[in-house]
């Protein structure tokens, strides 16, 4: 059983980092692809967990929390950015 929720868990994921994918490349304006580009990260972030638990290594987790410690400062520069603050 927890196979099969870890697959559909997987599948879910594929789908959504496809979805924020399309929006990313077509997204008409910066702010757009800015939070496409945070979704992916989010996405990356969520299927590294999900490694971690189909491995069974908690060392991944650690990954992940600096990866999405990274990607929110990169979200924040970004954001500061296209609002034009010093």
């Amino acid at each position: 059983m927890t196979e099969i929720v870890l697959c559909a868990a997987g599948a879910l994921l594929a789908l959504a980092f496809l979805l924020a994918m399309i929006r990313f490349a077509i997204g008409p304006r910066a702010v757009d692809r800015v939070v496409a580009f945070d979704v992916l990260t989010i996405l990356s972030i969520s299927a590294i967990v999900l490694a971690a638990l189909v491995a069974g290594r908690s060392i991944y987790l650690d990954v992940a929390l600096v990866y999405a410690l990274l990607s929110f400062l990169g979200v924040i520069v970004a954001a500061r950015y296209l609002e034009g603050g010093e």
